[in-house]
């Protein structure tokens, strides 16, 4: 038997696996440990229930996908908001050869694991899910590129890009800190102890109902005109999802913004993208299914384990060499490593590790969240569908 949820009935699951992963979450170490956000948690005990049911005979569950559309589309509206080229321009030469080392790493994650589909005879897209797109891009990134695979004949593409992105979770906070270790003790270097202005506000702007619907307001315009720059993009040669455009316009409106000097409200707008965020996995992580990715757990590992050993080669070559070879630029191969494999806060927890061991890295500190958060979330879609439809 089969029953389908309408959107408040999705939603209101959803509700019910956050609520659940963030309980588990508090109590569990291992999943604070290696941040796995709460959705991803919850959302994978109400899928694995749901499979249980379906393989009994019992019950499936069909959940509505259009709220789950509705939430990526307005978290990666947010990202667009958050891509202020004004401020990236603060982190200097620097700054952009950082962004040149991000920016490199995606297609070659893209092409291990397209090459290494095609050598363990699985669809490329598979081998692409498991590359950028889950591995820099993460789970939302997975599910969001995974419909699209799926639609052009990749059989549960998007379970398999979360489960590589998931283990990216766990791996990518164990190979960035013995990697930047490496790089410290072989090259004797030490903490500068610079302390850099960080132009964070000495009073932190209140958050009230007001604030909060300014920024309502600017997503919804900013997602509006991604709407309109969707319809430019359908009629290019390249299928962008659509979230894309959604991505572009807050990118325009935020630095149309800067340019007039007005505030966007990043604050709230960084709280109201969370949030979306939330939903957005809770929604699709309980529509999951699990049962795809156990015929492909041995290729599944093979690239899993090419793409972790891949980026402690290339940040030591490529990150560390092009950041200046110093100990910041070993911090930087740290926090490379966390978000190549797994996401910002293993990114962070990898940095903050090396800090409390060897010693302040100001720089690295405030350039890598910068550069981070412009070079990937705008250029890591635009590869992706690049290799999408080469492949496709």
């Amino acid at each position: 038997m089969q029953i389908e949820l309408d959107i408040l009935q999705s939603l209101g699951v959803a509700i019910i696996a956050f609520i659940l992963g963030q309980s588990i979450k508090n109590k569990v170490e291992f999943f604070k440990k290696f941040f796995i956000p709460s959705p991803v948690i919850g959302g994978l005990i109400i899928s694995i229930i749901n499979l249980i049911l379906s393989q009994s005979g019992l019950l499936f569950v069909k959940f509505d996908e259009i709220i789950q559309d509705f939430f990526m589309n307005i978290f990666f509206t947010c990202i667009g908001l958050s891509c202020s080229f004004k401020v990236l321009k603060k982190s200097g030469w620097l700054g952009l050869k950082l962004a040149i080392a991000i920016i490199i790493l995606l297609p070659l994650q893209d092409l291990i694991g397209v090459g290494l589909s095609y050598i363990l005879g699985i669809n490329p897209l598979h081998g692409i899910a498991m590359g950028s797109t889950s591995m820099t891009g993460g789970i939302g990134s997975a599910v969001s590129f995974g419909k699209i695979m799926e639609s052009y004949g990749a059989t549960n593409n998007t379970t398999i890009g979360v489960a590589a992105a998931t283990f990216g979770l766990l791996i990518g906070s164990l190979v960035g800190g013995p990697t930047a270790k490496r790089l410290i003790r072989n090259h004797n270097l030490k903490s500068k102890g610079i302390l850099l202005e960080r132009n964070k506000e000495e009073v932190k702007k209140e958050i009230n109902q007001q604030s909060l619907m300014q920024a309502i307001i600017i997503i919804a315009l900013a997602s509006f005109l991604g709407t309109f720059i969707n319809k430019l993009l359908g009629h290019t040669s390249i299928n962008f999802p659509y979230y894309v455009g959604c991505q572009f316009g807050g990118l325009v409106v935020r630095n149309i913004y800067d340019g007039f000097k007005k505030d966007v409200k990043i604050d709230n707008v960084e709280i109201l993208g969370n949030i979306s965020l939330n939903l957005f996995l809770a929604l699709s992580l309980i529509n999951l299914d699990i049962s795809a990715i156990l015929g492909l757990a041995l290729p599944m590992f093979i690239i899993m384990f090419a793409q972790a050993m891949f980026i402690s080669i290339y940040t030591s070559l490529v990150t560390f060499n092009i950041t200046g070879r110093d100990y910041d630029a070993a911090v930087m191969v740290a926090g490379h490593c966390g978000v190549g494999l797994g996401q910002t806060p293993n990114a962070i927890a990898n940095m903050e590790a090396i800090i409390e061991e060897e010693g302040p890295a100001d720089v690295a500190m405030f350039v890598f969240p910068i550069v981070l958060a412009i070079a990937v979330n705008f250029f890591n879609p635009i590869v992706i569908t690049f290799f999408i439809n080469a492949f496709k």
